[in-house]
């Protein structure tokens, strides 16, 4: 090679070197916001609201918004925070984001201020407004609901399926303005929820949605608090003794993590059979979705999805939570252990976002001819309610015979709606069904005391099975059953005595209680209602029209065992 040749060719690659040099300090020190603070997005009112991302460190960060101008300096590790002070509902308004001096800033534009929400847990959370590109979700006569969604005020943040080892700290996505152009792809819950929200407080509503089908409750439960608790620490060393071995041979066939056997059916229902999705039938075989033979893709272990899915939204400032799953609880740690999870899970994503007890409002499954549905495990969700600033949706009513996925989420989301209108926003309202409290032996008869008893009846809610029509296009049909009548007798009461044995009551309202006996039993001891996977016609009400949540009233017939761990 020529001198000359030799100098303008090193040349050239030391200018190409400085330059890529030049290129990544810029990129380095791009400020930049964890991905919700993004165009369109909704702020919550009346607290601090951080807003955090990664820069140089020690670079000096400067948020504006709406009269405020908050500054901090990036850490060793290039994370800074500013915090906002409460902000009042309204907008559009802007954010500018800025770094050092001489770059760029960042501009938000049309940001609203007013409640924030989470969305969480399995399919039903994730079931969309629509049909297309969907199945097998939508709603009855979504047609219908699409066109009349013209919700400007209505935001909706989706966080992509993210399954994750380690917690991570950033997010993609954008948000979304309710219209009949975009709804269609929103979380159906979410959607309503926030709809049923604005229309009632007339402010902006934003949904961060944040939900995995077939996921587990422990997926959903940071690495911390599983590890800190003896009961459910075994979960995590068998997650990590699997991955472990993963590792050590990545292309070895996956080894299925133990299941315990199924869960045998209540007393009283009727005997497993052969076909899947009978009563007291074992649960189908959970499924993974994706990554091979990698435990951490296997939306069933615990902590993935709180690591790739919540752990980078924590911590946007937020007034509560709402939350629907439960059919995934059937693996390992069992329905006896379901409500041990669900309260670590709960204390602990309040801890993380460090605002006190928040509102978590949980859905408690409906009715459907499949052992994923029995009530134990409606039992073990009701559990929630122990909680501080807790409430539970009762859904007894609404399910399709057949389908996991029901469709009718309209009266679900008035349900969900009430108990935040009432508790967080102060709306007088009756927002709960009859709980049961207590029960007092009077002779041959029980009478049962319940709390939000004002009314009771055995009337249903007017409209409740209007969408059971062969009106509806054959793809939308619900496979709900009507009850033959819109008044009657009290149904699925059931009285035992000593021995146990269950046999069905005569239920009678007396006031704002309940009396119920049988001939079959002259000296009774428990009663329980609604004790089955489908209670076709349980018909409980409060004058306000919502249902009675199953029970038990003695729990000695029910002998759990606690899986044993790997």
């Amino acid at each position: 090679m020529k001198p000359f040749e030799y100098f303008v060719r090193t040349s050239l690659c030391s200018a190409l070197f400085c330059a890529t040099l030049c290129l990544a300090g810029s990129a380095r020190a791009q400020v930049k916001p964890n991905g919700l603070f993004s165009n369109h997005m909704v702020l919550q009112s009346g607290m601090v609201v951080p807003v955090w991302g990664v820069a140089d460190p020690g670079e000096k960060v400067t948020v504006k918004f709406h009269g405020q101008t908050k500054s901090a300096t990036a850490d060793a590790d290039g994370k800074w925070t500013v915090r906002l002070a409460k902000l009042k509902s309204g907008g559009p308004f802007t954010m500018t984001i800025t770094g050092k001096k001489g770059s760029a800033s960042i501009v938000v534009n049309d940001v609203l201020v007013g409640e924030v929400w989470v969305g969480s847990g399995q399919s039903n959370m994730v079931f969309n407004v629509s049909n297309k590109g969907h199945r097998p979700y939508g709603l009855l006569d979504e047609e219908k609901e699409i066109a009349a969604a013209n919700y400007p005020q209505v935001r909706m943040f989706t966080v992509p399926d993210t399954k994750s080892l380690t917690p991570q700290t950033d997010v993609k996505g954008e948000w979304k303005v309710c219209s009949p152009e975009t709804v269609p792809d929103f979380s159906a819950m979410g959607y309503l929820f926030a709809r049923d929200l604005n229309q009632a407080l007339k402010v902006p509503i934003g949904i961060i949605l944040s939900a995995y089908g077939a996921s587990t409750a422990e997926a959903w439960v940071p690495r911390e608090a599983l590890a800190a608790d003896p009961k459910l620490k075994p979960i995590l060393d068998g997650f990590d003794t699997r991955e472990a071995a993963f590792k050590a041979a990545p292309s070895a066939p996956p080894a299925a993590a133990p299941e315990p056997p199924p869960a045998p059916p209540a007393a009283g229902l009727a005997p497993a059979l052969a076909t899947p999705g009978a009563p007291g039938a074992p649960a189908p075989p959970r499924t993974r979705r994706g990554g091979g033979g990698d435990p951490v893709q296997d939306q069933h272990q615990p902590t993935v999805l709180f690591n790739g899915m919540i752990n980078p939204v924590i911590p946007y400032a937020i007034r509560g939570a709402i939350w629907y799953q439960g059919e995934s609880i059937l693996g390992n740690p069992g329905i006896p252990m379901y409500s041990h999870v669900m309260e670590t899970l709960v204390t602990s994503w309040r801890q993380r976002w460090n605002e006190g007890n928040f509102p978590f409002y949980a859905v408690q499954l409906a009715a459907l001819k499949n052992n994923s549905n029995n009530p134990r495990v409606r039992e073990q969700q009701a559990a929630i309610l122990s909680l501080p600033n807790s409430g539970l949706a009762v859904t007894i009513d609404i399910g399709d015979s057949a389908n996991v996925h029901p469709k009718n989420k309209e009266p679900l989301c008035d349900r969900l709606s009430r108990i935040a209108l009432a508790n967080v926003y102060g709306h007088t309202m009756e927002y709960s069904g009859p709980l049961y409290s207590s029960m007092k032996i009077e002779g041959n008869a029980i009478r049962l005391q319940f709390t939000h008893a004002d009314g009771l009846t055995t009337h249903y809610p007017d409209g409740l099975y209007d969408h059971v029509s062969k009106s509806i296009p054959a793809t939308t049909v619900s496979t709900a059953e009507i009850p033959e009548s819109n008044d009657g007798p009290l149904k699925w009461f059931q009285i035992a005595g000593a021995d146990g044995k269950y046999v069905d009551a005569q239920a009678t309202n007396d006031g704002n209680t309940v009396v119920v006996r049988s001939p079959e039993v002259p000296a009774p001891v428990s009663v329980r209602y609604a004790w089955d996977n489908y209670p076709y016609g349980a018909n409980l009400y409060n004058a306000a029209g919502l249902p009675a949540a199953p029970f038990r009233t003695n729990r000695m017939d029910d002998t759990p065992t606690v899986p044993a761990q790997p």
